[in-house]
């Protein structure tokens, strides 16, 4: 087993007119052999026949897979399943997998959905194809030793059909989606960032009525970076070495939120704290530094707009230009958790602020644990290693 791991982050856009999406796509993580196993299913038209079409694949495929089947059998038998349309003449749902095993190798299975987009040092790569015949369908099928930092970008038809009639005369084509995404793979944004990227020039060039179903599911391997964060003082004062100690001996970057915990860890690292005036957005604290401590910021509203933005990622991550450029403590806190980090510990205390118990103001105890279990879960949603540890 190595230090790398994988980021997976996706987005989809329905037919215009649609309320229901053709696309679906099925991440399966599986823990016996360290594999992660990316299914994206295009059903044939749009709404809910399409719909139930692509769901009913990908969840056969993920199934099968789940219980111990091969990726071969279960190719073969989705690919026998699958019916032929009469009139089209195409299969009613097609797919892409990625099998990410022990993050040494992947492997991708590839059947009339758009061929999967790879970058390996920062630009396209040819990587090799080998086409088979399963259940009388055209499969191809590939197997790569990975490297850190590649990037696969999987699609469904509707990515590079974009445009047809209105900026293009035969749609977005695949080399045209290679040269706008390629500046993009090094510059450090999570895959769920370089998907909504994609997708909003998706969306443009279908002038914001897409004319077909369109999912994009980007795949990145990096080096797993551990992250600290501690939010709050203990609840017995005598405790406050020992958080201090167990906080300040983790590997990777620390981040003390909250006035009264930067106050104790400035104690016991012997440093000044040194609070910033500047109000980079009027609803945030300020920061502040302390040597030895790469992150200081105000507490519970700092971390309840970094839940916000937690929440907007796994949605529809509309709010990534906000968090991605701004300069302020949750901005600042959101890079770190969202774009770096791959493991997080959570140092929380559990004393109560005096300054939170008045009626009048809408932050208490119950709030703050509120928020770090609400985002401990958003998080591993994102595919993080989240521990969390009371004090």
């Amino acid at each position: 087993m190595n230090d790398l791991c994988a980021d997976i982050g996706y987005r989809s856009i329905n037919h215009y007119g649609e309320e229901l999406c053709g696309d679906h796509v099925d991440i399966l993580e599986q823990e016996k052999d360290n594999s992660t196993v990316v299914v994206l299913a295009d059903g044939l038209g749009s709404g809910v026949k399409a719909s139930i079409l692509s769901t009913l694949t990908s969840k056969i495929i993920s199934t099968m897979i789940n219980e111990g089947l091969s990726v071969e059998d279960c190719v073969e038998t989705v690919a026998a399943t699958l019916p032929i349309c009469s009139v089209r003449g195409v299969a009613y749902s097609t797919f892409t997998i990625i099998r990410i095993i022990d993050n040494t190798y992947a492997e991708f299975i590839q059947f009339d959905n758009p061929l999967i987009i790879m970058y390996r040092d920062g630009v396209n790569y040819d990587y090799p194809r080998t086409e088979t015949t399963m259940g009388g369908k055209k499969i191809f099928m590939s197997r790569i030793k990975l490297q850190e930092n590649d990037t696969f970008i999987a699609m469904s038809d509707g990515c590079p059909h974009a445009g047809i009639g209105i900026a293009y005369n035969f749609g977005w084509k695949r080399e045209d989606i290679i040269s706008y995404m390629e500046p993009l793979i090094d510059v450090g944004y999570t895959a769920k960032t370089l998907s909504t990227i994609l997708m909003d020039e998706v969306d443009n060039l279908y002038g914001h009525k897409p004319g077909d179903d369109a999912t994009v599911c980007t795949v990145r391997i990096q080096k797993r970076e551990p992250m600290n964060l501690m939010f709050g003082p203990p609840s017995n004062r005598d405790d406050a070495n020992k958080m201090m100690a167990l906080f300040f001996s983790k590997e990777g970057k620390h981040i003390v939120c909250g006035g009264t915990t930067s106050s104790i860890a400035a104690k016991y690292l012997g440093k000044p704290l040194v609070p910033s005036l500047e109000f980079v957005d009027p609803q945030i604290p300020p920061i502040a530094t302390l040597e030895g401590v790469d992150l200081v910021t105000e507490g519970v509203i700092t971390m309840d707009r970094v839940l916000k933005y937690a929440k907007d990622y796994l949605q529809d991550n509309e709010s990534y230009s906000q968090w991605s450029s701004k300069r302020d403590g949750a901005s600042l806190i959101c890079r770190l958790l969202f774009e770096e980090a791959t493991d997080i510990n959570f140092f929380v205390g559990r004393a109560i602020n005096p300054a939170h118990q008045n009626p009048d103001l809408p932050i208490n105890f119950s709030i703050k644990m509120q928020i770090v279990e609400e985002l401990s879960e958003c998080l591993k949603k994102m595919g993080k290693r989240v521990k969390v540890s009371y004090f």
